[in-house]
């Protein structure tokens, strides 16, 4: 696809199969070489691959801050590979911020919205490949979404964790300031406290230090392949990373001239592998969302249960906020996300014949990665946290699509209390602000789910202010929204099917016997099949959440939890993949 000239030496791409001949090659594209040469590009570069890179950089929050200085290093990496990069920006919704209150309605629909901004803009511009990079929480995954869905050769960049924070000698992240909001208004800290502690908790750009979405994602975006080795590591503060964002330019251009594609490399085993990561490393449970709808993209069925099922018998062995001891920093300086992936690899836990955006496989990526045995913030596989996943799925009747928990760090997996309901977050929020609940309660938040809320709302102010209390192991949680990666505590969510199109969950009355037991995987109500289907006769839905604008569109167009909250029919449903027009 690219031969050198013998006379000056230079590349000289053969672009009759690329998609951005359609914009570039020929009389006919002379009106769109008129724009091009508006812009300042040479006909030299014009003859080049062009390749999108794409950045959720905005001034919303420290997440996104830093990735615009990344993209620049990126484009350097694919000028020098002989291609002309096309910068581009697209949203986010910062979970952080929009936390708490009626912003959060826009958190989960951000994720399809990035995917499919991306997706218009490869297509509306004819090209080649895409280089994303992506900081908060939702944009990772959106981002792969959008890599998938258009399978031209793309690379995944992380824009890289915040710093810790430092409070009275301990490092500390945003969830400290959250939790610090329960325990002031529980008469534990006083105001002056807690602004001290919200001063100190974010030093730095990027997202947010623990185990959560984000760093979730990020390990994800390796152990799936769509991410140089080592490239999630760095904090975004540092300048290292600017070589990991050339190197992943100057190797998009490899891509393009193998056509290597992102279908080659998401496949079945590529998603069990990312799968064990999160619930070695304890990570967030949105990935149980989220790895559901990147199969989507590249259309395997691959759902919430079959991911819980592989967290189920896969050991945890990293210590890491909010259930461990460590911040992502802290995984960096020993080694990163890929020496889980060697201890997950050596232990026979990972299919290592998997390809991957080097060319070579996770395997051969590894090769030469030593697991070091004087730390302790990753164990080996043979000396666990626990000999299964730090997250793990439920089902029953009350969740009969399937639930997630994350366990890690719990000292009791078992739960049986009386459910107290709440139809909004906003109302369960109001009664533990004022301490309107009881011990052995199980809190019951619904109308939350992908159709209900609509968005899915998380439920971090909820959940950080019972812990806050002092209450985080005396009650137990569930709903058929999520939480943030940031959550601790025993709280269950995506429970399924949602009580916006009468699922259980919305037939629950104050006072039912709830039992979760995460050992046998289990999230019952003590009531009869026949007191459930005479409920649901009686049963009324709830009006809808908006009748307008994106959110409605999103109401209108999702699915249900159990399948990635995915809202489109993905590449199953695809007439012709885009890379191939």
């Amino acid at each position: 696809m690219a031969e050198s000239d013998p006379k000056t030496g230079r590349k000289v791409w053969d672009k009759s199969k690329l998609p951005s001949r359609y914009v570039s090659i020929g009389p006919q594209s002379a009106p769109h070489r008129a724009f091009y040469y508006a812009m300042g590009m040479t006909d030299e570069e014009i003859k080049q691959p062009f390749v999108g890179v794409a950045t959720c950089w905005n001034e919303a929050a420290p997440c996104n801050i830093s990735l615009s200085r990344q993209a620049q290093a990126v484009k350097k990496g694919v000028k020098a590979g002989a291609g002309n990069p096309r910068e581009f920006t697209t949203i986010t919704v910062t979970d952080g911020i929009a936390m708490g209150h009626a912003g959060m309605y826009a958190s989960l629909p951000s994720r399809d919205l990035i995917a499919d901004s991306v997706e218009l803009t490869v297509r509306g511009h004819c090209y080649d490949a895409i280089v994303g990079v992506a900081g908060c929480d939702k944009s990772l995954p959106g981002m792969m979404m959008a890599m998938v869905r258009m399978d031209v050769p793309s690379i995944f960049i992380y824009g890289g964790s915040i710093l810790p924070g430092r409070y009275k000698g301990k490092d500390m992240t945003v969830q400290d300031v959250f939790e610090a909001v329960g325990r002031h208004s529980g008469g534990q800290i006083d105001e002056d406290e807690l602004h001290d502690i919200e001063c100190a908790a974010c030093p730095s750009a990027g997202s947010c230090g623990g185990q959560f979405t984000a760093n979730t994602m990020a390990c994800v975006s390796e152990a799936i392949g769509l991410a140089m080795p080592g490239s999630a590591g760095a904090p975004a503060p540092y300048e290292s990373r600017d070589a990991v964002c050339e190197a992943s330019g100057l190797q998009i251009m490899d891509l393009i001239e193998k056509q290597i594609r992102p279908r080659q490399i998401v496949t079945r085993k590529s998603l069990e592998n990312a799968a064990r990561v999160v619930a070695a490393s304890g990570g967030s449970t949105n990935a149980g969302l989220h790895l559901p709808a990147i199969a989507n993209e590249a259309g395997i069925d691959f759902d919430l249960n079959d991911v819980t099922d592989i967290f189920r018998e896969t050991p945890y062995i990293a210590d890491l906020k909010p259930g461990g001891r460590y911040v992502a920093k802290d995984l960096y300086e020993v080694g990163g996300v890929q020496i889980i992936l060697k201890a997950l690899l050596e232990a026979g836990l990972l299919h290592g014949d998997c390809l991957t955006v080097t060319g070579k496989t996770l395997a051969e990526n590894l090769e030469n990665v030593t697991f070091p045995t004087d730390q302790d913030v990753v164990r080996p596989v043979s000396n666990p946290l626990s000999s299964w996943g730090g997250v793990v799925g439920l089902r029953g009747n009350l969740a009969p699509e399937g639930a997630i928990v994350k366990v890690a760090g719990l000292k009791e997996l078992v739960f049986k209390g009386p459910a107290r309901c709440f139809d909004t977050e906003e109302a369960a929020y109001k009664a533990v602000a004022e301490r309107d609940y009881k011990a052995g309660e199980v809190i019951v938040i619904r109308n939350e789910g992908p159709k209900g809320g609509p968005g899915m709302r998380e439920m971090l102010a909820t959940t950080a202010a019972i812990y806050g209390q002092g209450m985080g192991d005396k009650v137990a949680l569930i709903t058929d929204g999520r939480f943030s990666g940031a959550t601790r505590g025993f709280c269950i969510g995506h429970v399924g099917p949602e009580a916006a199109v009468g699922g259980p969950i919305g037939l629950l009355r104050d006072g039912d016997m709830i039992t979760i037991d995460a050992h046998q995987g289990l999230l019952e109500v003590d009531l009869s099949a026949e007191e459930l289907e005479r409920r649901r006769a009686e049963w009324t839905p709830p009006a809808p959440g908006s009748g307008s604008g994106a959110l409605w569109r999103y109401a209108e167009t999702v699915g249900s939890a159990v399948g990635g909250a995915v809202t489109h029919p993905g590449a199953k449903a695809e007439k012709k993949p885009f890379a191939e027009i």
